[in-house]
């Protein structure tokens, strides 16, 4: 460890931060001007720039001969997604959870994790595996593609009728405020750079880091999971906190919940396809940290439902939950007198705690949702019967 180390650290992140601006200024611009939701973009353009350092790190493992790394790379990645950057974003301002979301994206965010879960049982993820990865990768980009052209269709229809019913009395007020959208080209620039600076800024990043933590002779798999995975995980941070403070709180979640996708059907699958003895699991990962993975994406389902908002104590849990697993794979790795001790207290009543809030609070917004549900539906009763014509004055009445 040198003081050249800490340089990459500090300019990776300048750079990140940097490239986040950039990218999220260009795929926002090439939203409006494709007339798609920043939702969708979320989930595909921005979700597959910013999986792009995963993905350099995860190959140059395999190849390198160090696949603990990058299945640590992948796994504690999606964990931090999940915990880390919905947890901190959460706590800029709550994230908007559409209902397509709930109801197509984050079930195939656990599918998938389950997938991986069952694959892995075996010690390894091999060729086929990688090709069946591959192919919910494709099966799961047409889905997107279909469901986002029927939304932008329903959307542009009834944009249309409400530019038809404001244009009567709109006169000289009709003018909009809102910058026009960059050209094409531009956005494109703009999304290329960023995506560039990013990926420059993880590689400084996660070499320093990297560095700093075999100094003292961390394991590849503790490196994956921790130093690893927050620093190619910085770019969806990036990206995803410079997306909520513009506004953009759809692209934030989409970022997250289509980089977890890609990060297992990608990332993973790609490497094992194309290395010849495919990609061994420790079975750590097997007993520990893949089930974490899968239980991070399965409580993302009744806090994004209930509301539809990451609120910020939500996000406040999150990111709490996710030092605490650092911690813990830290103290495990360093086989710490404090490892013991730490559990105790995380199984028997930190988690037990943890369960009943979300339990409870699911319950409450459910009841509270039902009990707003019902009192629509006496109010349009109500207005219904006011609008019935008063006793005695039929057609013919006066």
């Amino acid at each position: 460890m040198d003081l050249l180390d800490v340089g990459r650290v500090i300019a990776g992140l300048v750079l990140l931060t940097l490239g986040g601006e950039v990218l999220v200024r260009g795929a926002s611009s090439l939203a409006r001007r494709a007339g798609i939701s920043a939702l969708v973009v979320g989930l595909t353009v921005v979700s597959g720039a910013t999986s792009a350092p995963e993905l350099a790190v995860t190959i140059g493992s395999v190849m390198g001969g160090e696949p603990e790394l990058a299945v640590g790379n992948v796994v504690g990645s999606n964990i931090a997604n999940v915990l880390l950057i919905l947890g901190v974003s959460a706590l800029v301002i709550p994230l908007a959870v559409k209902r397509r979301l709930v109801r197509i994206d984050l079930p195939i965010m656990v599918a998938v994790s389950v997938l991986l879960l069952v694959m892995a049982l075996d010690g390894g993820i091999g060729r086929l595996d990688g090709v069946v990865l591959l192919g919910v990768l494709v099966a799961y980009t047409v889905v997107t593609i279909v469901v986002s052209r029927r939304e932008a269709a329903e959307e542009r229809a009834l944009a249309a009728g409400r530019a038809a019913g404001a244009a009567a009395g709109a006169g000289e007020a009709g003018g909009e405020d809102e910058e026009p959208p960059a050209s094409v080209v531009k956005s494109l620039l703009f999304v290329v750079t960023g995506v560039g600076l990013l990926v420059l800024g993880a590689r400084l990043l996660v070499d320093g880091a990297v560095n700093v933590a075999a100094a003292f002779g961390v394991s590849s798999l503790v490196i994956g999971l921790t130093v690893v995975a927050i620093g190619t995980s910085l770019p969806e941070l990036a990206v995803s906190v410079i997306a909520v403070r513009r506004g953009e709180r759809d692209l934030a979640v989409g970022n997250v919940v289509g980089s977890n996708i890609l990060n297992i059907s990608l990332v993973l699958g790609l490497p094992s396809v194309i290395s010849a003895g495919g990609i061994p699991v420790p079975s750590a990962a097997v007993a520990l940290d893949i089930p974490l993975m899968l239980a991070a994406a399965v409580a993302l389902l009744p806090i994004a439902f209930t509301g539809f908002l990451i609120v910020r104590w939500e996000g406040g849990l999150f990111l709490a939950l996710y030092i605490s697993y650092t911690v813990f794979v830290v103290l495990a790795a360093t086989e710490h007198d404090a490892l013991a001790g730490f559990t105790t207290v995380m199984v028997q009543f930190v988690l037990p705690l943890i369960a009943v809030t979300l339990a409870l609070f699911s319950a409450y917004e459910v009841r509270m949702r039902g009990r707003q549900r019902t009192e629509r539906g006496l109010r349009r009763a109500g207005e219904a019967g006011g609008d019935e014509a008063p006793p005695g004055q039929g057609p013919g009445g006066s």
